[in-house]
């Protein structure tokens, strides 16, 4: 290379002066920066788009999911219709003891035999042992000593025999209803603390309400047991309400003339999706 030239030659073309620039090493540096260029540009416009869609997925509209929790347990029984009780039976017919023949005492008296009436006439001792001795005469059977029964004065009136109540069986209308320690307000706070209320959303739910209905038994202690979804509305919502139910504590029970009875609860929780 001349000498004029070095001054204002490129580095490159002194180190490969007088070698085959066209083997690559050559290209390959004399574009280094270029390259670097290129790429560091190309890598700011992806981590442009990237943050460009993540604004703008956070800026799509959402579902918004609300709970609604109602106490059915009441509102979906039909009470039985109380039969009107049949009229009681008639009383026996009143039964007047048979007659006894009365022969009637008449005191000794000395009086002329001409002045002695009939009805007055002292009987013979042997005519008095079939009869009863009274202060009339009257006509009847003999006296064979019996004594009649005691004639009994009612009102007339038959109560009908007591059904004494089953306190083993599964009650679902009882004066008092079993209910969640604190309350409706505390079982309401306690679903919403616990229900995933996003899930519906999550698995695609579009905008309405979802409604599940489950029943379950609240034992003479407490207890929860037996606990069943009566639909499913889908997205999940069945046996998301059925295991919050599951997992709750101990109710207080349900009492029926002052004892401790099992009852049956239906509870009514609605997902309502709605759009932001």
């Amino acid at each position: 290379m001349d000498a004029n030239k070095i001054l204002s030659a490129d580095i490159l073309d002194i180190v490969f002066e007088g070698r085959n620039k066209e083997y690559g090493a050559y290209q390959l540096r004399k574009t280094y920066n270029k390259r670097i260029t290129y790429a560091l540009i190309g890598t700011f416009a992806t981590c442009a788009l990237l943050l460009l869609g993540s604004v703008i997925a956070n800026n799509t509209k959402k579902g918004k999911t609300e709970l609604i929790v109602q106490d059915v347990s009441l509102e979906n029984v039909q009470q039985e219709e109380k039969k009107p009780e049949p009229p009681p039976p008639p009383p026996p017919p009143k039964q007047e003891p048979p007659k006894v023949e009365i022969t009637k005492f008449t005191p000794p008296k000395i009086v002329k035999d001409e002045e002695v009436e009939e009805k007055d006439e002292i009987k013979e001792v042997e005519k008095l042992e079939d009869t009863k001795i009274g202060t009339i005469n009257q006509e009847g059977t003999k006296d064979e000593g019996i004594v009649a029964p005691p004639v009994e004065t009612g009102t007339g009136v038959v109560e009908a025999p007591k059904q004494e109540e089953d306190y083993d069986k599964v009650f679902t209308v009882v004066q008092i209803a079993a209910e969640f320690p604190g309350g409706i307000p505390a079982w309401t706070k306690y679903l919403e603390r616990n229900l995933n209320r996003d899930l519906p959303v999550e698995n695609g739910a579009p905008p309405g309400r979802y409604t599940v209905i489950v029943s379950f038994i609240v034992s003479k202690d407490g207890s929860i047991s037996d606990v069943t979804a009566e639909n499913d509305p889908g997205y999940g919502t069945k046996a998301e309400a059925v295991r919050v139910i599951q997992k709750g504590p101990k109710w207080k029970p349900a009492v029926q003339n002052g004892r401790n009875v099992i009852y049956r609860h239906k509870q009514s929780i609605t997902f309502q999706v709605s759009e932001e």
